[in-house]
């Protein structure tokens, strides 16, 4: 499942412009909303709320902005409704892709998403095609420094972890979406700072592509996530380090 964690920390490090934290924001208010108007605006009660609020908190989100999206899911009428959607797609090699998007122009969405990945020398494939590749993971990405791994491994473990890949510069953490708030909650009070923790689709095996097809796929998750509609993309291609800071480079 290795990959999805190199991936995450460089969006991280690009989202750090004003221009685009507005943008995250946006996205991280879109996904609050919805998980209100679903669920109810009771974090205790509404788990997918909970993680959304936490994903707002981990990123810097003023504890009012979260209050205001809270308050406009309670009141059902502020803004179009939201849909909810899934869509699939292979890229450069065979790549396996899935888009999350809340948008309130299903039409649009899949059009603008289809003509990136048309450009990008991929296409979009009906529902069911890549799902099966990927299942739903809560996924704790921490960085490596001069933790003790074997430590941090069976800690996490005793809280609940499913599985522990320690990279390089990372440590991935991969939970059963349930537990994720009991691990992270473990690790916070072993005062382990942590990335980021959030729900992901992890792959079940992953791909290995070679330089110029990994930095083409790099291309497209990239502009995949810079649509404004789309809250998640997830691939099942384990880009090398290598490929990562040329990537950097070039961006």
């Amino acid at each position: 499942m290795s990959g999805h964690s190199k991936w995450s920390t460089i969006k991280h490090q690009k989202g750090a412009t004003d221009a685009k934290r507005g943008q995250l924001f946006t996205k991280l208010t879109r996904e609050i909303i919805v998980a209100v108007r679903e669920g109810g605006s009771n974090p205790e009660g509404n788990v997918r709320l909970r993680l959304a609020i936490q994903k707002a908190r981990d990123n810097s989100m003023p504890m009012e902005n979260i209050e205001r999206a809270i308050r406009r899911g309670s009141g059902g009428v502020d803004g179009a409704t939201m849909v909810e959607m899934v869509l699939e797609g292979y890229g450069p090699g065979g790549t396996a892709i899935l888009v999350q998007a809340l948008s309130d122009n299903r039409n649009r969405t899949v059009q603008e998403v289809r003509n990136i990945f048309s450009r990008s020398g991929g296409s979009l494939v009906e529902s069911g095609s890549v799902a099966w590749l990927f299942d739903s993971k809560g996924l704790i990405t921490i960085e490596a420094d001069d933790l003790d791994t074997e430590m941090l491994t069976l800690l996490a473990i005793d809280a609940g972890a499913e599985d522990v890949n320690a990279e390089d510069t990372h440590i991935e953490i991969y939970t059963r979406p349930d537990e994720l708030f009991a691990v992270r909650n473990t690790l916070e009070q072993a005062k382990i700072p942590m990335v980021s923790a959030e729900l992901c689709m992890a792959p079940k095996t992953t791909l290995k592509l070679d330089e110029n097809k990994a930095l083409q796929t790099l291309k497209l998750l990239h502009r995949l996530e810079e649509l404004d509609e789309v809250q998640g993309v997830f691939s099942n291609v384990n880009f090398s380090n290598a490929v990562l800071e040329k990537y950097q480079e070039q961006v």
